[in-house]
């Protein structure tokens, strides 16, 4: 009796070889990458164990924009970390893949290589770290990564791009946050209206000056506490008097610290144009509803309430209409558009 071997066999048993081969011939030499840092911004303390590489750059694009790590392949990081919104969500809370409203609002994803700590209570310290959590939480992607890395066990693209990047054809979640951490850590927004205003190629109009000096005015805007510096945040934890009675404890959750109780990590305003709608559980739509608020909304009597508001009793800042008009024009010149259009940060598929 003739037997015939299909061919997709012979196949699947000399792509095996080749890639044993590799794996015992061949040393794996990741490409250092050099992170260039603006001249005005702080330096960057990068982790001892996962420096940044060329090949680990590009397999973190890859899983970003990848749909497989989610549990019904519909549901990338990108999702809801979309770059025409500064890398966040227009939604006020993300909706994860079995219809669950997440808890607060996604966070835009820029300048994250000078955060020590990571979502709006600052529950994890690692960038690695956080990324491991989002894949796992049922009401966000609900899958396992370990489901996710057997899926993609024999995808030719993943199994070279792990390889390039740690030198494994049996990566772990862990080679996984690693790439991703590397990918968001190149993720830097410098080259907005402001920035060039800074770098003297650009002058503010005078609405923006005017805007400018508001931020900065103890009798003005009075922004620069919490939002001043290249960052466009103290990367602190406050409470901003949202709420006369509020209901999420906030940073309080974390440190079980009855003094951190409703407060939220100061997000910065950079791409403020971009990442609507504001605060913690996106309850504003607009710019001008923050300054109306920052204005005349604020609850002196919210518990916990940072003494930088330091017109809470009066309800806020109370500026004019003409006055909110010229700090929302310097708010707007903190747009960097050459970010959320960078072709580096795009779906690679």
């Amino acid at each position: 009796m003739k037997y015939t071997i299909p061919f997709s066999f012979f196949f699947l048993f000399f792509l095996s070889s080749c890639l044993k081969e590799k794996n015992i011939e061949f040393s794996n030499t990741p490409t250092p990458y050099d992170l260039t840092i603006p001249a005005n911004f702080p330096p960057v303390e990068l982790p001892d164990d996962n420096p940044l590489t060329v090949e680990g750059i590009q397999l973190g694009r890859h899983l970003f924009w990848e749909n497989r790590m989610s549990g019904d392949n519909s549901m990338s990081c990108a999702s809801c970390h979309a770059p025409q919104y500064a890398f966040s969500d227009p939604s006020p809370r993300s909706i994860g893949i079995n219809g669950d409203s997440s808890k607060r609002n996604s966070m835009v994803l820029q300048n994250l290589a000078w955060s020590n700590d990571f979502f709006w209570d600052g529950s994890v310290i690692t960038l690695e770290e956080q990324i491991l959590l989002p894949v796992m939480d049922s009401t966000e992607m609900d899958e396992s990564w370990s489901n996710f890395l057997n899926e993609i066990k024999y995808d030719n693209l993943y199994r070279e791009l792990f390889y390039d990047a740690f030198g494994t054809l049996e990566p772990d979640s862990t080679h996984a946050a690693k790439a991703i951490a590397q990918f968001l850590r190149t993720m830097i927004s410098s080259n907005s209206k402001y920035d060039k205003v800074l770098r003297y190629e650009a002058n503010f109009t005078p609405d923006e000056n005017a805007g400018f000096s508001s931020f900065n005015s103890l009798t003005g805007g009075d922004c620069f506490h919490c939002h001043g510096g290249i960052l466009g945040t103290d990367l602190s934890y406050k409470n901003n008097g949202l709420d006369e009675f509020p209901i999420d404890s906030g940073r309080g959750l974390v440190t079980l610290n009855p003094l951190d109780n409703f407060k939220f990590k100061v997000p910065s305003i950079r791409n403020i144009e971009y990442s609507a709608p504001y605060m913690h559980d996106g309850r504003f739509n607009t710019i001008d509803q923050v300054i109306d608020f920052y204005s005349t909304g604020v609850h002196a009597n919210s518990p916990n309430i940072d003494p930088l508001i330091e017109f809470a009793s009066q309800g806020g800042v109370q500026l004019n209409p003409t006055e909110r008009m010229q700090l929302k024009a310097f708010l707007l010149t903190l747009s960097d558009s050459s970010f959320i259009n960078n072709p580096d940060f795009s779906n690679p598929f």
